[in-house]
């Protein structure tokens, strides 16, 4: 699809869920949990149509695959790239290569994120120890 199609069945979309909103439709209780359903229904749609617009179908492929296997991190790539894309960094569609030096990139600072959280414990050699108690008897 073109980007002007996509930009119309979003505004077509969006004008359909603002005139439901107010209207609501069920009983009172139902309506919050509703609205929020439609709310991340439309926020879902748009991630999708601005990944649409922004990754090479081959990358859009990967981050499929890897959200099959760990929803977490590509929904931490799906985050980055959209960053990405609206503060005008991406001049481009992100190819599979560029994506994978981006896991590469995140999956590097997750480790040194690892590494400065790891406690190192270190015993004294010699010391006292409650099997020596022991032996006496």
């Amino acid at each position: 699809m073109a980007d002007a199609e996509l930009e119309e069945i979003r505004r077509a979309r969006l004008a359909q869920l603002q005139q439901q909103g107010p209207r609501g439709g069920g009983p009172a209780g139902q309506d919050g949990g509703e609205q929020a359903q439609q709310r991340r229904q439309a926020e879902a749609e748009q991630r999708a149509s601005i990944l649409t617009q922004i990754l090479d179908p081959e990358a859009a492929d990967r981050l499929g695959r890897i959200r099959l296997v760990k929803e977490s991190r590509a929904t931490d790539i799906e985050n980055r790239l959209i960053m990405l894309a609206q503060s005008g960094q991406l001049r481009a569609k992100v190819t599979e290569t560029q994506l994978k030096e981006l896991l590469g990139a995140v999956a590097e600072n997750q480790r040194k994120e690892e590494e400065e959280q790891k406690i190192v414990i270190s015993r004294r050699k010699g010391g006292w120890d409650d099997d020596d108690d022991l032996l006496d008897l």
